[in-house]
């Protein structure tokens, strides 16, 4: 962060960056999960690190999903990429695997789970199934990612259709 006259202050534009500024962003949250309870909708917002001045080194993606009054459950919130806090430390550290954010829909004949990975085929996906949970797993190139989902039911894994579209991972499983 620069300084003027011995005080610290944000860049140019007034937006501080790094993860301070993600976790200073996030400051706002209560006032908009106020107007999320008011409405019953949804809210995200994603951040990405770098390491000041190169571009290159450790690159970190932190965001979270806010649901609010759907279907009856409340607040959720779900967080996703790969910046997580060491509970030894304390301290956030950048971890390899990222983890997508994720959705699940039940619907009348399947239950629909929706991951955004970017940068993966259907090819480079794996899913492991045990009883109601899902691990779904994927990798390619520099690009890792790593989700537990817990399903509404048990599934076999040869009832679960895959599919992935710029980006966009489906799994569709049949009842």
């Amino acid at each position: 962060m620069a300084k003027r006259n011995g005080k610290d202050r944000p860049p140019e534009g007034g937006a501080e960056t790094g993860l301070g500024g993600i976790l200073r962003g996030l400051g706002s949250l209560v006032e908009k999960l106020g107007e999320l309870a008011e409405t019953g909708r949804e809210f995200s917002k994603t951040g990405e690190l770098r390491e000041p001045g190169s571009g290159k080194g450790i690159r970190g993606i932190y965001g979270f999903t806010v649901k609010v009054g759907i279907g009856g459950e409340g607040v959720k919130v779900e967080p996703f990429g790969n910046i997580r806090r060491d509970e030894e430390s304390g301290r956030s550290v950048v971890q390899e695997v990222r983890e997508p954010a994720v959705d699940v829909f039940e619907e009348r004949d399947h239950t629909l789970v929706v991951a955004e990975m970017p940068g993966i085929g259907a090819e480079d996906v794996r899913l492991e199934v045990k009883d109601d949970l899902l691990t779904v797993a994927a990798e390619k190139g520099d690009k890792k990612y790593k989700k537990e989902v817990l399903l509404p039911g048990s599934f076999p894994r040869e009832k679960m259709q895959v599919s992935c579209a710029n980006g966009v991972l489906e799994i569709r499983c049949v009842k």
